[in-house]
């Protein structure tokens, strides 16, 4: 098939990417490489995929030099027209899309930045795809769409009209878009509902990277809530399966909905954060210095999947137990990311 991947330098695009080529498909991978946090990371993302980063300028195609079926462009999806050009020549038919503008704290500092890139950026996909035809889009939502949700685990089939973000607002209002293109337009899309997510080429600004980074270089860990929050951590390789699974597996007219569907994706085994830092700890051999914080305006104490859903109708099951993962992410981390970034 041939795939545009939005997102393409980030964390999970970049391994999203490496799977779809791994199965033999033709992919196209767009990025805009914006300064939310370290460009370099997102360059040495695509680095790893093959993408020199010289000839990388706005909408000029960059072949990979390891992958033959692989080419990046840097497109920012605020811009229809760079986009609807892109659509014309390319004939694609599937799009995941995980282009955003993550974080929950930020979104209280830069609030139009959220809505540029995931409300406006995300119409221009939707519109890009009913005019197109495109046969799928799976669009990364989040579990942040839950809110102060007190059930547990966290289920589809829960309210998710109180989002404590306005990066939450931003994706649950992707989904009710996605559901008004699927209504009307007959256009297949599948969310998911990302938990907590971990692994090599990670994002900077997360609890793992920052949590390494710090106990790497002596100095304290902010540890909030005084410690007392679960997190549903979920390896990467775990995510990928799940959306090469849900991407393959199409939205029907005779669905319940028809068209159109959202899944919760994680590990469905929330963490102790203290679990996780001691885990850590011991993959690193070096001990964290912990500063206690109280409750941040946004965060959830607990995030708990419920993945029975997508258990059913794609066969997803997470493999990678805390320890594993938790050890690959060292292993990179130590011999990857912090030559690079630490010692260069």
């Amino acid at each position: 098939m041939n795939i545009l991947v939005t997102g393409a330098a980030g964390f999970i695009g970049y391994h999203v990417v490496h799977a779809l080529l791994q199965r033999g498909d033709k992919v196209i991978g767009i990025d805009n490489i914006n300064d939310y946090y370290d460009v370099n990371l997102k360059y040495a993302r695509l680095a790893a995929s093959g993408i020199d980063e010289k000839p990388i300028h706005e909408n000029v195609p960059v072949p990979s030099q390891q992958h033959p079926a692989y080419t990046f462009v840097k497109i920012d999806i605020t811009n229809l027209e760079r986009l609807e050009e892109l659509f014309r020549s390319s004939s694609f038919d599937q799009v995941i899309h995980l282009a955003a503008q993550p974080g929950v704290r930020y979104s209280m500092e830069n609030p139009h930045a959220y809505v540029q890139s995931n409300l406006v950026g995300f119409v221009n996909i939707l519109e890009c795809c009913r005019h197109h035809r495109i046969q799928h889009l799976v669009y990364a939502s989040s579990s942040s769409v839950y809110g102060a949700n007190a059930k547990i685990p966290f289920s589809e089939d829960d309210r998710v009209d109180h989002p404590v973000s306005l990066y939450a607002a931003t994706k649950r209002s992707n989904e009710l878009l996605a559901h008004t293109y699927s209504h009307l337009y007959q256009l297949p899309t599948t969310a998911l509902r990302f938990f907590t997510v971990y692994g090599p080429w990670g994002r900077p600004d997360m609890a793992p990277m920052l949590f390494a980074n710090a106990i790497c270089s002596g100095q304290p860990i902010k540890v909030f809530n005084e410690g007392s929050m679960q997190r549903d951590f979920t390896y990467i390789d775990d995510i990928v399966e799940g959306v090469i699974r849900a991407s393959n597996d199409v939205p029907t007219r005779t669905e319940a909905v028809p068209f159109y569907r959202i899944f919760n994706i994680g590990n469905s085994e929330p963490i102790q954060l203290m679990e996780f830092i001691r885990t850590l700890e011991a993959s690193l051999g070096l001990q964290a210095n912990l500063k206690m914080y109280p409750m941040q305006p946004g965060d959830l104490k607990t995030t708990y999947a419920d993945t029975s859903r997508l258990e059913a109708q794609v066969n997803y099951h997470p493999q990678t137990k805390l320890a594993d993962g938790v050890r690959r992410f060292a292993e990179w981390y130590m011999n990857r990311y912090r030559p690079l970034f630490f010692e260069a």
